[in-house]
């Protein structure tokens, strides 16, 4: 089976390079690809979070199914579905960032961790109701190790 997609919007930002860490000032505008209208972002700027489901498109097209993670032999050999890393059998990357503002045809936000030029799947609101407790989230210590300086 085949799935096409369509980007929906396009990421404009100052970050050129598909570095792992210090993505914490970086502020990102998406706008709305021609074909989507402007009335698609309609009571966005209600929220404070959306999520952005974007295609990572300036990647290597293998995937190593079991690696350790960045490479770092300090770390378990672990699945690609048991980490996050931009390798993926299908490129998407997902992203719960914080809206700063709407503007007609785009969006402003900040903790998007995707490059220039990046397009975008989906634009969805983040509602509490799909979110879990942070307390009830269990990760091994290598994970948190690694994001150390993520948002940095």
């Amino acid at each position: 089976m085949e799935i096409i997609l369509k980007p929906v919007a396009i990421i404009s930002n100052n970050r050129k390079d598909m570095s792992d860490d210090f993505w914490g000032d970086i502020v990102s505008e998406i706008e709305l690809v021609d074909d989507i209208p402007s009335e698609a972002l309609i009571g966005i700027e209600e929220f404070s979070h959306v999520e952005i489901i974007f295609n990572f498109n300036r990647v290597s097209k293998s995937v190593e199914f079991c690696r350790h993670p960045r490479g770092n032999s300090d770390w378990p050999m672990v699945g690609i579905f048991a980490q996050r890393g931009k390798d993926r059998p299908n490129k998407l990357g997902i992203t719960v960032a914080e809206l700063i503002r709407k503007e007609e045809r785009k969006i402003y936000v900040r903790h998007l961790d995707a490059i220039d030029g990046t397009p975008v799947i989906d634009i969805k609101p983040v509602m509490k109701e799909f979110l879990i407790d942070p307390k009830k989230v269990l990760q091994p210590s290598w994970a948190s190790e690694m994001l150390m300086n993520y948002w940095a």
